[in-house]
């Protein structure tokens, strides 16, 4: 069977993709995820927070006891040039990456400040990325920002980026909009190539005991595979004008092609590889395979998006509310 697919204007082998986590901060694994199939990769994200974090605790660290260190523009100065040196330290990992693969490495960056976004993906692109994952993550928890003003931002933020690189530039959204439709065309207008559905946040618990904030499981579940489906179907349905990838819930064969039946170009995956490990890609390849043999698809675009061909968009994927099958 023939699964190679396109994303991104990449030619993949296959539509697979292992999703920026841990896993694909490491070489070791990201070699892995290719000896077993993988389509494409997309790297651990570059966080601006993180980078900025990492070069004030060295500054501060290495220089306490320096007279600069007390003064505001000299100490900005050194954790500058502190944060340029962890800027490259990621960029030297993109070249290797690059140099030793034989599929699409896309990068994936998460800033909180607008000049950092078009610096890090220019150097990105410069250090051989075929493509751009934004990975935007902004939370509403000020009352006088109005949603359309966050809204806004994402499109600015992806004109300052489009400005400085000539690979293709997809955006990694969360759900948590009003009209993400109306998000998303907004996004594809202003020159996206794709959009990855959806991002997966932080989620605090409580310690009932301790009485104190904890990290829960990051994990996914296969029941969460309902709602970026449901996008992908009413997007692709509505000739959206970009890519789509899937991501979150996909954990077997079945997650796959039932996101690449609602209009799905590629599918993510970073749970199911943790719980399953990663040689479960070559698994879910070979059962792709043979589930397109049995209903007789001889390529992935034979079925992408079959599953809107019949019905109409609203009554499959927009409807919200259930409905009393009984009526009497």
């Amino acid at each position: 069977m023939n699964l190679k697919t396109s994303y991104l204007g990449l030619d993949l082998k296959n539509p697979l993709i292992a999703s920026s986590s841990r896993l694909t901060g490491d070489m070791k694994s990201i070699n892995e995820c290719i000896d077993n199939g993988i389509g494409a990769i997309v790297l651990k994200s570059l966080f601006e927070e993180q980078i900025r974090l990492e070069a004030e605790s060295e500054t501060r660290a290495g220089a306490a006891n320096d007279y600069y260190y007390w003064f505001t523009e000299a100490k900005e100065k050194v954790i500058g040039l502190s944060m340029e040196e962890n800027l490259d330290k990621y960029l030297k990992f993109v070249e290797n990456i690059k140099a030793n693969s034989d599929v699409p490495v896309i990068s994936s960056i998460n800033c909180t400040t607008a000049e950092d976004w078009p610096k890090f993906a220019s150097a990105i692109q410069q250090a051989g990325a075929d493509a751009l994952e934004l990975n935007i993550a902004l939370f509403p928890f000020d009352k006088d920002v109005a949603s359309a003003d966050i809204e806004e931002l994402y499109v600015e933020i992806l004109k300052s980026v489009k400005k400085e690189v000539s690979i293709p530039v997809s955006i990694k959204l969360g759900y948590y909009f009003t009209n993400l439709f109306s998000v998303a065309n907004k996004l594809v207008s202003n020159g996206v190539d794709g959009l990855v559905l959806f991002n997966r946040y932080y989620r605090p618990d409580i310690d009932i005991d301790t009485l104190k904030v904890v990290s829960e499981n990051h994990m996914s579940s296969p029941d969460e595979i309902h709602i970026p489906m449901r996008w992908i179907g009413l997007l692709k349905g509505n000739d959206i004008g970009c890519d789509l990838a899937a991501s979150t819930g996909v954990h077997d064969y079945q997650g796959a092609i039932k996101q690449i039946l609602a209009g799905a170009d590629a599918v993510q995956l970073c749970s199911a590889l943790y719980l399953k490990g990663i040689p479960y890609i070559k698994t879910m390849l070979e059962e792709m395979g043979n589930w397109m043999e049995k209903n007789r698809f001889s390529s992935i675009d034979s079925f992408k998006g079959k599953a809107l061909d019949n019905q109409t968009i609203d009554a499959s994927f927009e409807r919200i509310q259930f409905l009393k099958r009984d009526f009497e």
